[in-house]
């Protein structure tokens, strides 16, 4: 259904409020309408009730004859498949719906009201198919079928599916020889764990405004880490040109990974093109957010450790089952990072790892803080802390063992580059008075210590590459321009040191241009895998050495000087020969006159800068070997001291520690609040939160039931520290730190539970009523 005039004296006049029935019932005032005009139309989603079902008829006739309606479309319209790695998603369901919630037609109407009701108006006709809710299951030859097309998907290079399963990556590790090492060990631990999903809640839903012009050219407004991404994703899916597709992203109220790649965004582009001229604009309700968006993959990890009489690894065998959900266009990728990290951070000479990623009928799992890492972890870092009691080793000591080292070869037959790990579990472990039993504060509580280790590297396709471009000003102040988000981050800040320093310009003579927009701005991959710092921070340099170089180049021929005898300071180009200066006002932009007026020398000056790592290499499909695996890993320890009430099985966090290599601290009050932060979205993850789902559905999709950690539960201290062993390809020696404080938090929690009471949960959330239950059913409490 195209746009219609069942109502053209709506279009072009002021805002009125119509009601369901077409009447209007008065004036309504749009903010939407003072940017984008009285033409701006509303979209909302019919979504699939069931988990899993075959579409036999979509009816939009009622729907179509309800005034106000501009636009419908479905899966029929747009049946091409959408995806990062692997191109499974249609914009709206095809054939079938495998998951509660998926989009099966989209509408535009004049407002929210009338294209909610007729959503509801559109009749959808299903089949019901057996639907799969676990992983472990789901990978088996008996489940069905959830994509029986994966065979003709398109997909990267290095993601492995399995086509006639419900596989869509299978990734490998075998190092050395495993079966053989179990006998050596003098201690073996075997142990399962449990991480659900949980949702990234961010404050500001996903919002979306797609409007097609006369000439076909769309452009798109979005809540987004990933404008480029989106441009090429959605251009490609709909067969526009990326010449003729506009994605400008303001600053995002909040992301942790959901808002990278493609999720809703596709949809109101879908409408508007058949639409032209209108925007539309697609809301997401807070109940949409938490289950028909991206959600943290959930995992199921089967564990075996075993290390030898002197507490030395000798062996693991790491299963991962990735529930993937319905799509795992950007899941397969989370199954390889947590295949090339399956270790954690420690040196194991023999190592077997499967990573699975499995479809289900549940919400589609995406990138989300930590990318696969805090689950991981969680597994890893709980059966060290046994394994280190069952050889009768002090734990801490074990960590320091066992931990990986620069010159070691990991997992992959990488050779790990310096890293300063051992420092920060030496921080950690004085920070919460390691080895010192403390009496807890009364009687009905017990008091347990904690500590984990963890790493991430980027997670990133080998090519991923960033640019930046800066241009002087007539005043003689500089405009960086990006193309990374900035998402609370902090990037554009750390951006602007990166040219002031470079350049030789205070930091108040920086200008980061905005919004993002892809028709102006650089390229840059994503806002993803805390590689910013690093990755845009080296176009960023690259760029600002650029500028530089055309001014002193200009001014020492000025001058008759030796660009080697010159420098900038402050915005005013010195001689070390002369001792002449000369301020950047002007001259960056006009150039600086030759003697007698014969002409200029110089011109407008415009630094420009790129970066891709060209380093990283291939793995074996059935090894998982290979020389570079990743760009670098970020390295870190975290420690609590906790006390939990015997009475109710609330836990209380007295003092969390937190220590990170981050090889070099460009801005130390951002490396602190990104450690503050990651620190307490992992302890909110570990004590609190968990999507429930019952036959697909999700039961808490509300702040009302599903708990996020508040002010309220901020440890009574915490204490942040971070070590410097600079990177070898970083700008100044900096690596990321963005997600990885959130890593090592639920297994290092687990620890100090399991210190305190001698319990072992499964997996997180560690809610007081599950906290009490396995206290009393362990005896602990009679």
């Amino acid at each position: 259904m195209a746009v219609t005039d069942k109502m053209p004296e709506l279009i072009g006049k002021s805002p009125l409020r119509v009601d369901v029935h077409g009447k209007v019932t008065g004036a309504a005032i749009y903010t939407d309408d003072i940017q984008f005009g009285k033409n701006l139309l509303y979209a909302r989603v019919k979504r699939s009730p069931h988990p899993h079902a075959l579409i036999k008829k979509i009816d939009t006739s009622k729907a179509e004859a309800l005034p106000g309606v501009k636009v419908i479309v479905t899966g029929k319209d747009y049946p091409q498949r959408i995806g990062l790695y692997l191109k499974d998603k249609n914009i709206f369901a095809t054939d079938r719906v495998r998951f509660v919630g998926e989009a099966v037609a989209g509408v535009a109407a004049v407002n929210e009201e009338i294209a909610e009701k007729a959503c509801e108006l559109i009749e959808v006709e299903y089949e019901l198919l057996e639907p799969v809710f676990d992983s472990i299951y789901g990978a088996s030859p008996d489940a069905p079928l959830i994509h029986p097309d994966m065979g003709d998907y398109e997909v990267a290079n290095f993601i492995f599916p399995k086509p006639g399963t419900n596989i869509s990556n299978h990734f490998k590790a075998r190092k050395g020889d495993v079966d053989r090492a179990w006998k050596d060990c003098a201690a073996i631990v075997e142990k399962s764990f449990h991480i659900p999903q949980v949702q990234h809640v961010p404050i500001e839903p996903h919002i979306a405004i797609a409007k097609t012009d006369d000439n076909g050219r769309v452009t798109l407004w979005a809540s987004s880490q990933s404008p480029f991404a989106q441009r090429n994703l959605i251009a490609k899916t709909l067969g526009i040109s990326e010449s003729d597709m506009r994605v400008i992203a303001p600053y995002v109220g909040g992301g942790f990974g959901c808002k990278a790649g493609v999720t809703m965004e596709a949809m109101p582009v879908a409408i508007a093109l058949k639409a032209k001229g209108h925007p539309v604009k697609m809301r997401f309700t807070r109940e949409e957010e938490f289950y028909t968006n991206f959600v943290r993959q959930g995992l199921k990890i089967k564990l075996k450790v075993g290390c030898d009489k002197d507490g030395n690894m000798l062996a693991m065998e790491n299963t991962m089952y990735w529930d993937g959900g319905a799509s795992t266009e950007y899941g397969v990728n989370i199954t390889r990072a947590g295949g090339y990290s399956s270790t954690g951070p420690f040196d194991i000479p023999n190592v077997k790892t499967d990573s699975f990623c499995v479809y289900t009928n549940h919400p589609i799992g995406g990138a989300y803080r930590g990318f696969g890492m805090s689950e991981l972890h969680t597994g890893i870092g709980q059966v060290m802390d046994e394994l280190a009691e069952k050889i009768g080793m002090d734990k801490v000591e074990f960590l320091k063992r066992n931990s990986i080292q620069g010159g070691d070869i990991n997992v992959t037959g990488m050779k790990m580059h310096p890293i300063g790990l051992q420092e920060c579990i030496d921080k950690v472990a004085k920070g919460i008075n390691w080895g010192v039993k403390e009496k807890a504060s009364s009687d009905n509580k017990l008091r347990g210590k904690g500590i984990a280790i963890s790493w991430k590297a980027p997670a990133m396709p080998p090519n991923a590459g960033s640019s930046a471009f800066i241009e002087m000003n007539e005043d003689g102040t500089a405009t960086v321009n990006v193309g990374g988000q900035e998402i609370g981050q902090g990037a554009f800040t750390v951006a602007a040191q990166i040219a002031a320093a470079t350049i030789g310009l205070p930091m108040e003579d920086i200008r980061i241009a905005g919004p993002l927009d892809t028709q102006y701005s650089p390229y840059e991959w994503q806002t993803v895998a805390s590689r910013l710092t690093w990755s845009m921070g080296n176009a960023v340099r690259f760029a600002a050495a650029d500028a530089r170089r055309q001014i002193l180049e200009m001014v020492a021929e000025a001058w008759d000087e030796d660009v080697d005898d010159l420098d900038i300071i402050n915005g005013i180009v010195v001689s070390y020969r002369s001792e002449k200066e000369m301020s950047l006002k002007n001259i960056a932009v006009y150039g600086i006159p030759k003697e007698d007026d014969q002409g200029w020398i110089g011109g407008p000056v415009v630094g420009q800068g790129s970066f891709m790592p060209s380093y990283v290499t291939g793995l074996d499909p059935e090894t998982g070997q290979g020389p570079r695996a990743v760009v670098h890993y970020t390295t870190g320890a975290q420690g609590f001291d906790i006390e939990i009430d015997k009475d109710t099985g609330k836990i209380e966090i007295l003092k969390a520690v937190t220590a990170f290599d981050v090889g070099r601290a460009l801005n130390p009050e951002l490396v602190k609040a990104q450690m503050e932060g990651g620190m307490m979205q992992g302890i909110s993850s570990a004590i609190f939160e968990e999507i429930i789902l019952e036959e697909g559905v999700m039961q808490n999709p509300s702040f009302v039931d599903y708990r996020i950690a508040t002010t309220v539960d901020v440890p009574r201290v915490m204490e942040t520290y971070f070590v410097e062993v600079p990177q070898d390809d970083g700008p100044f020696g900096a690596r990321g730190i963005g997600e990885h404080p959130m890593t090592p938090t639920i297994a290092a929690l687990g620890n100090a539970i399991y210190d305190a009471t001698g319990i072992r949960l499964e997996g997180p959330p560690f809610l007081p009523e599950k906290v009490y239950l396995a206290m009393k059913d362990a005896g602990i409490l009679d």
